[in-house]
């Protein structure tokens, strides 16, 4: 703090607790608020846009204060929250009336943006996951937990790169890394990142939190006992998320180990460019899980996501997703799922806030009409023949009557929002609780009763009965009237108008119902966590059938969009290649206006590489990417957009598409181009896809044309699957030389001055590139355009003069001749000449004699 303390009773009570929370805005619960002090008064206020007020003095200053009402505290946590603070919840928990000074308040659970549980602060359709990161002297660990489910998976990889493209794959809500830790960009500057002492970072430590955890001798029984960095990540995180919670996380019951071999490896640049679940604006929007996502629940919104973004390699698992679909789609099977589908919600975060004893009555009505429907999708379930995924779902999806019959007895239909005033637990499910109830709900007809002998007793006309919060129960009586009052009546409050009473039968009354609805209250809160209990009891076996119902309603997703989107099942195979008939983009199809134009693709060991040429806008990424989105929707097991489709063994998916730069971390456009091409070239296999859009267009004509050709022959060498989109037309000769090497082009046809893209994929070079046309089409100046056709024209017709003058002029433009023939005389000579010892006269003669022999 940089005020000096204060010395009232409760303000040194804030300080201390602040003290043990000081990278964290502090709640501190007064009344019906949570106020903030200091500079946490400041910031919330900034952030929320909230009023700064002050309360008493601190080395003589006011002290700065700020505060919301604890009933609609939900909101402002999730703007917080996603301004990427973290919030310690302190709360009262001793009893005002026996407190002697400040009521004990202790911080019950920070709020931060990787821990969220509660669904007011989730999305509900995407994971919201925390990440700790360790590096080791070989691999860097990986673990991640997603509280709102109890998801906790591990995973090792080998580089810088690799890591990066799973943080990307993970989209960390919070990054848990060592404070040494140096992190490129835009990960070293996000909001929440949080730095750890390193000494948190051991093996040991790690390893015994992770056996507390799971109440555990050793872990080799979840096969992560070799994986010394993922472990240390793990315990890291696992400790984070304990502390925030202020528990031992009950439904976080096992650790998975994730295997980056299992699956298609997509790099963190290829899969920004792919626009996956995020487009390249930051959103969700015209994305393949956005043309996908027709799930009925949250969970199997968030499992589909999960799917796209970690394509398998494992044949067998990806077969039977796509035999679950085509079982789905025989009569529109899926029809009737997706209708029970409906009734369930999110039972699996539901079951999250059961284990941390935070459900809330409304996350127990729904658990209970969940519950309820189960039933009938397990009949249906049993109609479904045998031999897909589905038949791995059938033990997990079935009822639990007992749990079914119990939830419906104990909660009314529709409850209130929380359990603190009651009103949870239904009549006839406690006798207990009905009794007490009774006292008190018969308070109002005892006091009408009273109200009207009293009258009658004492002839006092407007006498009346009645009851706040402060005094309790009373008889008033108009102040002309208080004269009149019989002996035994007992004054209890004097006010302006009138004077309020007490009798002993009132009070002995005001004793029994009082204490009535005290002990209902407290009695139906007891219920209320039996029945957390009694759900924590069987928490494992519902966390099953949760997970199976989400799988099964991503099945249904994906039978519901081949119906409706006319895609086909593909066939994986062992033999290396893509070969589709009439394959279509699925999303710019999805957005699109008019009619997509499909295309056909044939990539194989034999034809592994196709140089593609044509106008801007003419459809090369579109063409590029479809094959890319084609091969990543198979391996995920869903059909495909296309006539026929058979896709060989992939184990990476690379994209160079498009241009940007990374001016925080000190790159330019080309720069980022060549970091991305580098790792392309270093780790493209012949089982990779690679798609290479425009290769050295960021730097000078001969210099990006010689970097595109080397680039090309490499990967031709390695013989990777590979879409290489280009604008230089001398790139088409590889074709001549390249073993494996195919030209295709966008077709287009010119009109009048204009130009008619015809999207079409057709064998062999563009004519020609079309870019005036394309010009024109994007609104540049007719004035700029009649002056580049004229430049043009004389560009030409130079390229054509210094043909005729050589000796003997090649067929092809001069520049497709550029790695055809050998080195140029003059290229040689410089490659040996030692400029530095030239004196200007000898560099002079060498000028004028190179002149003389060029021209």
């Amino acid at each position: 703090m940089s005020q000096s303390p204060a010395h009232t009773p409760m303000m040194a009570q804030y300080l201390k607790i602040k003290r043990d929370h000081p990278e964290v805005l502090l709640f501190y619960r007064m009344g019906d608020f949570y106020e903030l002090f200091f500079d946490d008064a400041k910031r919330a206020a900034r952030l929320l846009d909230i009023t700064l007020t002050a309360r008493g003095q601190s080395g003589g200053k006011p002290i700065p204060m700020a505060g919301v009402p604890y009933h609609s505290a939900e909101g402002y946590l999730a703007r917080l929250v996603a301004a990427g603070e973290s919030v310690a919840i302190c709360e009262q928990i001793g009893d005002p009336a026996t407190s002697k000074g400040p009521v004990e308040r202790q911080v019950v659970r920070i709020v931060t943006p990787g821990t969220l549980h509660d669904e007011a602060l989730l999305d509900a359709r995407r994971d919201n996951v925390l990440v700790a990161l360790a590096p080791g002297r070989e691999r860097f660990g990986l673990a991640w937990l997603e509280l709102a489910s109890g998801r906790f998976n591990v995973l090792e990889v080998e580089s810088e790169a690799e890591m990066l493209a799973e943080l990307t794959r993970l989209a960390p809500a919070e990054l848990l890394v060592p404070e040494n830790l140096t992190l490129p960009e835009p990960w070293a500057q996000k909001r929440t990142l949080r730095r750890q002492g390193e000494w948190l970072f051991d093996l040991e430590s790690a390893t015994r939190s992770l056996c507390d955890q799971f109440e555990v001798q050793d872990l080799r029984g979840f096969g992560c006992a070799h994986l010394t960095s993922a472990l240390i990540a793990a315990g890291v995180l696992i400790d984070y998320a304990r502390d925030t919670q202020r528990s031992r996380l009950p439904h976080v019951t096992a650790i998975t180990v994730e295997n980056r071999d299992d699956a298609v490896v997509i790099d963190a640049a290829s899969r920004r460019n792919l626009e996956i679940d995020i487009n390249l604006g930051g959103t969700a929007d015209n994305t393949l899980a956005s043309v996908l996502d027709t799930c009925a629940t949250p969970m199997g919104s968030r499992l589909l996501k999960r799917w796209l973004n970690r394509p398998l390699r494992q044949t067998e698992i990806v077969q039977a997703r796509q035999a679950g679909v085509a079982l789905l789609t025989l009569d529109s099977a899926y029809l009737g799922f997706r209708e029970a589908l409906g009734e369930l919600g999110d039972i699996e975060r539901i079951l999250a806030r059961v284990a941390l004893y935070s459900a809330r009555p409304r996350d127990l009505a729904k658990l209970r009409d969940a519950l309820n429907a189960l039933p009938a999708l397990q009949a249906l379930l049993e109609n479904v023949e045998s031999g897909s995924a589905i038949d791995a779902l059938k033990p997990h999806i079935r009822p639990y009557p007992e749990m079914a019959d119990t939830l419906s007895r104990a909660i009314v239909d529709n409850p209130p929002v929380v359990i603190r005033d009651g009103g949870v637990i239904a009549e006839g499910y406690d006798a207990e609780l009905d009794e007490h109830r009774g006292l008190a709900e018969n308070a109002g007809h005892y006091l009408v009763e009273l109200e009207r002998r009293e009258r009658e007793r004492t002839g006092l006309a407007n006498l009346k009965v009645g009851y706040n919060r402060v005094h309790g129960y009373f008889i008033e009586l108009p102040r002309a009237q208080a004269q009149q009052a019989p002996a035994e009546y007992i004054r209890r409050q004097t006010l302006k108008n009138a004077e309020r009473f007490i009798i002993p039968e009132l009070k002995e009354f005001e004793d029994k119902a009082l204490s009535a609805k005290s002990r209902a209250l407290s009695r139906e809160k007891w219920l209320y966590e039996r029945l957390l209990g009694s759900l924590n009891g069987i928490l494992g076996e519902l966390q099953g059938t949760s997970q199976a119902l989400s799988e099964l309603d991503v099945l249904c997703a994906f039978a519901e969009r081949a119906e409706a989107l006319d895609w086909v099942r593909p066939t994986l195979t062992t033999d290396t290649g893509i070969h589709v008939m009439a394959g279509r983009h699925p999303v710019v199809e999805h957005v699109s206006h008019t009619p997509f134009v499909p295309n056909d693709i044939e990539l194989s060991p034999r034809r592994h590489m196709l140089v593609i040429t044509g106008p801007n806008m003419g459809g090369k990424s579109t063409y590029m990417r479809q094959t890319a989105l084609i091969a990543l929707l198979a391996h995920s097991g869903s059909f495909v957009p296309a006539q026929q489709a058979e896709i060989g063994p992939l184990d990476r998916i690379f994209t160079r598409i498009g241009s940007s730069d990374d001016l925080a971390g000190g790159r330019s456009t080309f720069m980022v181009e060549m970091t991305e091409t580098a790792n392309i070239l270093h780790n493209a296999t012949e089982q990779s896809l690679v798609l290479m859009d425009e290769i050295g267009r960021g730097t000078s004509t001969f210099d990006g044309l010689s970097l595109a050709w080397a680039s090309a022959e490499h990967l031709a060498g390695t013989r990777a699957l590979t879409l290489f989109a280009t604008h230089y037309f001398e790139m088409t000769a590889l074709a001549e030389h390249g073993d494996g090497v195919a030209n295709i082009h966008l077709t287009a046809t010119e009109h009048g001055d204009g130009i008619v893209f015809m999207h079409r994929i057709e064998d062999g070079p563009a004519s020609q590139s079309y870019g005036l046309q394309v010009a024109q089409l994007a609104g540049v100046p007719g004035g700029v355009i009649a002056r580049a056709r004229e430049k043009l024209v004389t560009l030409e017709q130079r390229d054509v003069d210094e043909q005729q003058r050589l000796p003997t002029a090649p067929a092809a433009p001069l520049q497709n001749d550029l790695f055809a023939s050998g080195p140029h005389p003059v290229v040689e000579a410089l490659s040996t000449l030692e400029v530095d010892e030239l004196s200007p006269r000898e560099a002079l003669t060498l000028l004028y004699r190179w002149r003389d022999e060029l021209l």
